[in-house]
């Protein structure tokens, strides 16, 4: 393999492409086709434009040999599982796996698909999105809304099967319905899931943090419940590692107590963290609901995970979410202890080239510190 970084024509063409498409973004395509729509508008369009340019394979062969920058120091093994990068999508933009090619073609290391359901899932009620761009943020309420878990990880697995190079996971949930009934009726819930995702993807994400739904975060309200999910969990044969995506707002005390009952099933990484509900110090208007994305979380984000991987960092691989925008800030990220880095706020703001920004800036920032691999870095700081 020729690596982008190696070849000095082809590392300059990137380069080049990659500035011109961060200028034709911030000043043509997001004022005038993106950010001039509503935000649940310019989300369907986005997932409508993925899944007609997935057909045309000159613009997929030039989105490849254009952005995709490669560099052996970005290439890093974590639970087991090969990626050319730390780098990928997290769960909650492409729900019903519609985005794959794109992203596998720019140059992503993983997508995490979903989060998906057992059963169809309508979300709550429109508006899902409110943009927040003085805070690098959107307000998210979304609830869950997708095709099924049956459909999403069918879709999933052939993704990840014909993938050129990025790794596919999927994220399932509770579904956010009327059915819902109590723990034991929401355990079962995750277990068809489960069963229909064991040994189709790369990885698996159980999400029992997410906070827009009506019946609230019954699996993190205590040890108890989370010991009783996954114990059934347990009992599903699958190969590939679990994941479990932890919420940001709780004290340190209950979230350790969360931690020691993962220690004890099978459960190999964290995904730290979900989306931030303190609004203190911010101006959003009261009638928003949901959660915020990108830049509330960073901070909160970070010193989760430092705290995560002082205490369990030889336990669990972490997978590090929130307000990832520049190469230093997913960085300070993996210095904190992120062995892989999601983001998605900033696709939305910064665009599609953002990929390229984050994987040419870590691979200069690696090596100005003198770090062969990225494995390297991780909890440095911690």
């Amino acid at each position: 393999m020729t690596y982008v970084s190696q070849s000095f024509w082809h590392d300059a063409v990137n380069k080049a492409t990659t500035d011109l498409f961060t200028f034709g973004y911030k000043h043509i395509i997001k004022p005038n086709f993106v950010f001039n729509h509503r935000p649940d508008e310019a989300h369907d369009q986005m997932i409508q434009f993925c899944s007609a340019v997935k057909h045309m394979p000159l613009l997929l062969w030039a989105e490849r040999t254009m952005l995709n920058y490669t560099d052996p120091v970005l290439e890093t093994q974590v639970m087991g599982i090969d990626f050319t990068n730390p780098f990928g999508l997290s769960a909650g933009l492409d729900k019903n796996c519609e985005m794959p090619v794109l992203l596998d073609n720019a140059g992503f290391g993983f997508e995490t698909v979903g989060s998906t359901t057992s059963r169809p899932c309508p979300g709550n009620p429109k508006p899902w999105f409110h943009r927040l761009p003085e805070y690098d943020s959107m307000m998210v309420h979304v609830g869950l809304a997708n095709i099924g878990s049956d459909k999403v990880i069918e879709r999933a697995e052939q993704a990840w099967t014909q993938a050129r190079q990025m790794q596919v996971s999927v994220s399932i949930a509770r579904t956010n319905d009327a059915q819902c009934g109590d723990l034991e009726e929401g355990i079962e819930d995750y277990c068809i899931s489960m069963r229909r995702a064991a040994g189709r993807t790369a990885m698996v994400e159980v999400n029992v943090s997410c906070p827009n739904t009506h019946v609230g975060e019954p699996f993190t309200a205590s040890p108890e419940a989370l010991d009783r999910l996954f114990t059934a969990l347990d009992q599903i044969d699958r190969p590939q590692p679990t994941l479990v995506k932890m919420p940001l707002n709780k004290p340190w005390s209950e979230y350790k107590e969360l931690l020691d009952v993962l220690a004890e099933h099978n459960v190999q990484g964290l995904s730290i963290a979900n989306l931030q509900k303190d609004r203190t110090g911010l101006e959003i208007p009261r009638d928003w609901e949901g959660g915020l994305s990108g830049g509330p979380c960073y901070r909160a984000s970070n010193d989760l995970i430092r705290k995560v991987y002082r205490e369990y960092g030889d336990r669990f691989a972490i997978a590090g979410i929130g307000g990832v925008f520049t190469p230093e800030q997913a960085y300070a990220k993996i210095r904190s202890g992120s062995s892989l880095v999601m983001f998605i706020s900033s696709l939305m703001y910064r665009g599609p080239q953002q990929i390229t920004v984050l994987k040419r800036g870590l691979a200069e920032l690696l090596k100005r510190d003198g770090f062969d691999h990225v494995a390297d870095a991780v909890g440095v700081d911690a």
